[in-house]
């Protein structure tokens, strides 16, 4: 009986476990009022989501991304902006001083969320997600500067990645929202 008992074990250990990875829908976020956004809001949508700075060479980008939503969110699209303070400190104010900001400057329209932590150990669990093939199954994405972008379909998969440069009124972008 012993040794049935020590076999048994022995197949337990080398069960692997099986736990259900996180969807992109699986997610809650703060948005720059505070208000908690459960990402299941935007289900049959595709959503451009871009990590942002005030500060930065590249806030310019604010006003092709406006562009970009005010002239696609009726085909379906939402951009979340998440302003990110881990690059330089190019994003150093706080919630109302950011949505202020960007409302005055770019005229903002777009869902701006909370700052948030992309980068370490106190990374955010949505910015894992985006980062990591091993929770969104497609690839890996090292956020390296402000105003990189990640594509989500539809139906919450993971499409894309475009770094810094890419400017969100360019083609890859605008050919992605239109199905070409």
């Amino acid at each position: 009986m012993k040794n049935f008992m020590l076999f048994f074990a022995g197949i337990m250990i080398a069960i692997p476990s099986f736990s259900q990875k996180k969807s992109f829908y699986d997610f809650k976020v703060k948005d720059i009022d505070g208000n908690e956004v459960d990402i299941k809001k935007y289900k049959g949508k595709k959503v451009l989501v871009v990590n942002v700075a005030s500060e930065c060479g590249y806030t310019p980008q604010y006003k092709e991304l406006e562009w970009l939503y005010k002239n696609y969110k009726d085909s379906n699209l939402v951009i979340l902006g998440f302003p990110c303070n881990d690059f330089s400190e190019q994003e150093p104010k706080g919630e109302k001083e950011i949505k202020a900001f960007c409302q005055k400057n770019y005229g903002v329209t777009f869902p701006m969320m909370s700052k948030i932590v992309i980068k370490g150990k106190d990374g955010h669990p949505f910015y894992k997600w985006l980062q990591n093939k091993s929770e969104n199954g497609v690839q890996d994405n090292e956020v390296k500067w402000n105003f990189n972008k990640f594509m989500i379909s539809e139906d919450g998969s993971f499409q894309g990645y475009l770094p810094s440069k890419i400017l969100p009124n360019d083609r890859i972008i605008i050919d992605w929202i239109m199905d070409r």
